[in-house]
């Protein structure tokens, strides 16, 4: 039996949207899911201390969000055109994938100038391909060194929040102060991701010192998430969906912990669906986990067979998106449905910002 696209959908009320994160980054709401039994619990997320014991190990992604979108001015006719850098093909080359708006008023050959604050030039590109509808590769032209190129995006760069958070805050600013720190897990360190894996947003430095004490194995991967986590879904057979793939990196001492914890029987926690997707794009054929570097375009929806985690956290979805597939396929779908329609009517926080969920 085909797996249907439109099985995940879900109508939500705008209020419900996050627009900013919560005072305080462990005291969001948490929403407890047993499969086993199917009860539902309700708590606040730094609770989480009371489902996990000695020797159990969390698995986090450390990928760092960097200042993605990228504001600049089309040549001669000096439209205000926005690039969304998505990842970078050659370093030597300055060479990028990226998605432009508005894509009709760009084409191969036209050249981008980007200006700071003060009107200073400091970066010309070229479109060289069209990839997509909205997608195209650019070339930056930079004579200086990586690590200059690098502080010029800094500089030029904004935080690359959703547009929907954009759009429900009352200002309808591009661009609050916070995002710089909130939009930013704590453990954030390898630079490359162009959206923050939202479930370790919770996760604040006296939770994760409390889990230590508690004798909590934290263990990290990285996976720089892209446009295969949040690009929509078009078909209605799930079969036939491609992801666009990730780069992804699990270290040996991570694998060796994780294998270690499963042998004991503990509980091994994936924070994220993103964490959740790179420990399943590297399973042995004995169903432990393996180091593992590359790029994944895993596609998880059910059925489908976990092999690592036994335990997740995770966000409240975009409705028919391959993350809330994911979550339906770990938890089972009928009962995804109930959480999220007891979470509406409870007034959790939804996405990004939103209150979070521990599937046990």
């Amino acid at each position: 039996m085909r797996t249907k696209l439109s099985q995940f959908d879900y109508k939500l009320n705008e209020k419900l949207i996050a627009g900013y994160p919560s005072k305080e980054r462990d005291e969001s709401k948490l929403m407890v899911v047993h499969r086993d039994t199917g009860k539902i619990e309700h708590r606040i997320f730094k609770d989480i201390l009371e489902y996990f014991d000695e020797d159990d190990t969390f698995i986090f992604n450390n990928t760092k969000v960097f200042p993605a979108r990228l504001n600049g001015k089309k040549e001669k006719t000096g439209a205000n055109i926005e690039v969304f850098l998505l990842r970078e093909l050659n370093s030597d080359a300055k060479l990028w994938d990226v998605l432009v708006d508005p894509a009709r008023k760009i084409r191969v050959g036209n050249k981008l100038h980007f200006f700071d604050e003060e009107g200073n030039e400091l970066l010309v590109a070229e479109v060289v391909d069209n990839t997509t509808s909205r997608g195209r590769t650019i070339r930056f032209f930079f004579n200086g060194t990586d690590e200059e190129f690098r502080a010029a995006l800094d500089i030029l760069g904004n935080t690359p929040i959703p547009p929907y958070i954009r759009q429900i805050r009352p200002s309808k600013k591009e661009f609050d102060p916070i995002d710089d720190e909130r939009y930013q897990t704590i453990y954030a360190k390898e630079m490359g991701a162009v959206a923050a894996p939202t479930a370790g947003l919770h996760f604040s430095r006296e939770l994760m010192k409390r889990m230590e004490i508690k004798g909590i194995n934290l263990t990290e991967l990285t996976l720089h998430i892209g446009l295969g986590t949040f690009r929509s879904i078009d078909v209605e057979d799930l079969s036939k969906h491609k992801m666009d793939a990730e780069y992804f990196r699990i270290t040996e001492e991570t694998a060796e912990m994780v294998n270690q914890t499963k042998k004991a029987n503990r509980k091994v926690c994936a924070v994220g669906t993103t964490s959740m997707r790179s420990i399943e794009s590297a399973v042995s054929a004995t169903g432990m986990l393996k180091a593992a570097e590359g790029w994944t375009n895993l596609f998880v929806f059910p059925p489908f067979e976990f092999s690592i985690a036994n335990c997740m956290i995770t966000n409240f979805h975009l409705p028919k998106s391959s993350l809330m597939i994911m979550v339906s396929a770990f938890a089972g779908t009928e009962l995804m449905k109930e959480a999220y329609e007891i979470a509406a009517k409870k007034k959790y926080k939804f996405f990004s910002y939103g209150d979070a969920m521990l599937i046990l």
